[in-house]
C-alpha cells in the first residue's frame, strides 16, 4: 500500500513542470497558513468582541441601576420632608391644617416629577392630600371627619387661599386603601405597595408609605406618595445598544416593570388589563434572557448582587446570546432585576466580515508573492497578539490604555472604534480635560459612594465661569479664544490635588470635583487659591491684548451633602453660589456680567 501511494506521487510529479513542482508545495503550505491565520483572526476577534461587548453590557446595566436608584430613592426624601422622622402624627388634622399643607407643599417640591402627590390618613379616618399639577397650582383633598366624602380645594402658591370647594360624590375611606393597610401590616416604617396599573393612563404605579406614630410611638396614621413608573420604560426605550438588543427591569417573579421594546401591560378583554410576565413575553429574547438569569439564580451558581455580571447562553434556536444583569440595591426595599441582552451575532458581524476579507486578501497575496506571505504572517500574528493583550487589559478595567492600532483592515477599525469611543467619552477635545459626560458620571459615582459607604469626608463641586471669552473671540479671533480656554484648563488642573477632577463643562464653563474636603472652609480656601491663579495674566493674550485687559473667572461652590444630595442640585447650587460670590466680591461701581 505505501509503495502504491509512492508510485502515484511519482507519476504526478512526472506530469508537472519544474515550476509547478516547486510552486505546489509552497502554495499548499501558504494556503494552510492562511487558513490558520483566518482561524486565529476569528478567535482573536471573537475574544476581543466578547470582552468589550461584555463590558458594554455591564456598563449599560450599571447606568440603568443608577438611574433607577435615583428615580426610586427620591420618594423617601419626599416623605421625610412631609413627616420628618421623630415628628409625631398631628392630634387634629383640621387644627394643624396650615402646618401640614406647608410641609406637603415643600415635600412635593423636592421631586415634583414624579412625586407630585403626597397624602396622609389616620386611624380616625381623617385624610389630607396635596397634589401639585404645576409649579404654583395645586389641589388639596381634605376629610376632617371620620366618615363621609372628601372636599377638594384649589390653591395657588404655598400659602394660597383654599378656594372652589367641591365635595366628591364617592366616599373615600383611607383606612380601607391598600397603601394604608400595607403600611400597618409590615413591621418596617417604610414600605412599598405592590406595583399596580393606573387604569386611566395604563401606566404602572407603586406607592411608598411611611408609618407615622403618636407621642408614645403607637401607629397613628400613614403618609404616602405615588411613584409613576413610565419614566423607567422611557429610559429603557432611549437606550442605543445593538440592532436586536433588549433591556428590561423585572421583579423577582418576572413581572415586567419596564422593557425597551414591546408591551409590559397586556389586555385580556376590553377594559381588563394586567401586567405581563417576562417568561410569557411574546418577544423571544425577553423571555430567553429572563429564563437564563432565573435558571442561574435557581441553580445556586451565584447570588445576584448589585454589581453587574455578564454571561453567555444559547436561546431556543441555538443562537448565542450575551446577557448582563444586576439587582437593584435592596436598601431601597425593592426586589428588582435589571437585565440587558444582545445576540452575539450583533457583535460578531464585523468580525465575520473581517475574516472573509482577510482570507481574500491573503489569497491574492499567495498569487502575487508567496515570499511575502511569511512576512505578512509574522506581522499579522504579532498584531493579533497585541490586540488580544489590549482586549484583556480593557476587560480588566484598564481604561487609560487603549488598544494600539497598527492594521488598516476591519479588525483595526474595530480596535480604533473602541479606542475612539473611550477617548470621546472621557475627554474634551480642545482642552484635554474631562468632558461634561465624564464629570457628571464622576460626581454621580461619588454621590453613590458616599451613600453606600458612609464616608465621613464630604466632597465639593466647584462651578467656574470664564469671563470675556466671547469678547476675546470677537476681538482677537477664535484661535486666541481656544488658547485662552486651554491655558485656563491647565491652570485649573495645576491648582488642584491629585485625585481631583477638572472638566470643561460647556463653552467657557468648567466644573471641578474636589474629591474630599474637611469642611466648607477647605473648599473656600481652594476657591481663593484658584482665584489667585486666574488673576495672573494669561500667556495666550500676551502678544495680542493690551496690558490692562483682564479676563477673570468666577467660582461657585457646592458642598455635599449640605448643598445638595444629587448631581443636578449640586451643580445648580454651585452655579447660584458663583453668581452670589461674584456680586459680593465685585467692586461697588462694577456692573454685573
Amino acid at each position: 500500500m505505501p509503495e502504491a501511494r509512492h508510485s502515484s506521487l511519482n507519476a504526478l510529479a512526472a506530469r508537472l513542470s519544474l515550476r509547478q513542482l516547486l510552486t505546489l508545495p509552497y502554495v499548499v503550505l501558504v494556503l494552510g497558513l492562511v487558513l490558520l491565520v483566518g482561524v486565529l483572526s476569528w478567535r482573536a476577534g471573537r475574544d476581543t468582541v466578547d470582552t468589550l461587548s461584555g463590558r458594554l453590557l455591564g456598563e449599560t446595566v450599571g447606568r440603568i441601576v443608577l438611574s433607577l436608584e435615583r428615580h426610586v430613592g427620591g420618594a423617601d426624601t419626599v416623605l421625610e420632608a412631609a413627616f420628618p422622622t421623630g415628628l409625631p402624627a398631628p392630634d387634629n388634622v383640621e387644627r394643624e391644617l396650615d402646618t401640614l399643607r406647608t410641609r406637603f407643599w415643600l415635600a412635593t417640591s423636592v421631586h415634583r416629577d414624579p412625586n407630585n402627590y403626597v397624602y396622609y390618613g389616620d386611624r380616625h379616618g381623617h385624610f389630607l392630600g396635596l397634589w401639585r399639577f404645576s409649579n404654583q397650582e395645586a389641589e388639596l383633598r381634605l376629610r376632617t371627619r371620620g366618615n363621609g366624602p372628601r372636599t377638594v380645594y384649589r390653591l395657588t402658591g404655598i400659602t394660597g387661599e383654599l378656594r372652589s370647594p367641591v365635595v366628591e360624590d364617592k366616599v373615600f375611606e383611607p383606612r380601607e386603601r391598600p397603601w394604608y393597610q400595607t403600611a400597618l401590616a409590615n413591621p418596617a416604617s417604610l414600605n412599598w405597595t405592590p406595583v399596580y396599573i393606573d387604569f386611566k393612563t395604563l401606566d404602572l404605579v407603586m406607592t411608598r408609605t411611611k408609618r407615622i406614630g403618636n407621642d408614645v410611638g403607637e401607629p397613628e396614621g400613614v403618609a404616602a406618595t405615588d411613584l409613576p413608573l413610565q419614566q423607567i420604560n422611557a429610559l429603557l426605550q432611549r437606550l442605543s445598544l445593538t440592532e436586536h438588543a433588549v433591556a428590561m427591569v423585572v421583579e423577582a417573579d418576572g413581572q415586567l416593570v419596564g422593557v425597551s421594546r414591546g408591551a409590559h401591560v397586556q389586555t385580556r378583554a376590553p377594559g381588563q388589563h394586567e401586567r405581563l410576565n417576562a417568561s410569557q413575553s411574546p418577544d423571544a429574547l425577553v423571555k430567553a434572557a429572563f429564563d437564563a438569569v432565573r435558571r442561574r439564580a435557581a441553580a445556586g451558581q451565584d447570588t445576584i448582587g448589585t454589581a453587574p455580571r455578564t454571561e453567555q447562553f444559547k436561546d431556543a434556536d441555538g443562537r448565542e446570546v450575551q446577557v448582563g444583569y444586576a439587582h437593584v440595591d435592596r436598601a431601597l426595599g425593592l426586589d428588582w432585576l435589571v437585565i440587558v441582552a444582545a445576540p452575539q451575532a450583533d457583535f460578531l458581524a464585523g468580525v465575520q466580515r473581517n475574516v472573509v476579507q482577510a482570507a481574500v486578501l491573503a489569497g491574492l497575496g499567495v498569487v502575487v508573492a508567496l515570499g511575502l506571505g511569511w512576512v505578512v504572517l509574522g506581522v499579522v500574528t504579532r498584531e493579533l497578539r497585541e490586540l488580544a493583550d489590549a482586549a484583556r487589559r480593557v476587560g480588566e478595567g484598564v481604561l487609560d490604555e487603549p488598544p494600539e492600532v497598527h492594521r488598516s483592515d476591519e479588525l483595526g477599525d474595530l480596535a480604533r472604534s473602541f479606542a475612539d469611543m473611550q477617548q470621546r467619552l472621557l475627554t474634551d477635545q480642545l482642552t484635554g480635560l474631562s468632558n461634561r459626560s465624564a464629570i457628571l458620571r464622576r460626581i454621580e459615582d461619588r454621590v453613590l459612594q458616599q451613600r453606600r459607604r458612609g464616608d465621613r469626608w464630604p466632597f465639593a463641586v466647584m462651578f467656574v465661569d470664564l469671563a470675556r471669552v466671547k469678547e476675546i473671540n470677537k476681538r482677537f479671533g477664535h484661535a486666541v479664544g481656544d488658547a485662552v480656554l486651554k491655558e485656563t484648563g491647565q491652570r485649573l488642573r495645576a491648582g488642584v490635588r491629585i485625585g481631583d477632577v477638572v472638566a470643561r463643562y460647556a463653552g467657557d464653563e468648567f466644573v471641578l470635583l474636589l474629591d474630599s474636603v474637611d469642611n466648607r472652609a477647605d473648599a473656600e480656601a481652594a476657591r481663593e487659591h484658584l482665584e489667585a491663579a486666574m488673576r495672573e495674566p494669561l500667556d495666550a493674550l500676551a502678544d495680542v491684548a493690551p496690558a490692562d485687559f483682564i479676563v477673570g473667572a468666577s467660582f461657585g461652590i457646592a458642598l455635599y451633602p449640605d448643598d445638595g444630595q444629587d448631581t443636578e442640585s449640586l451643580l445648580r447650587h454651585a452655579d447660584a453660589d458663583m453668581y452670589a460670590h461674584r456680586l459680593k466680591t465685585a467692586p461697588p461701581d462694577a456692573h454685573p456680567p
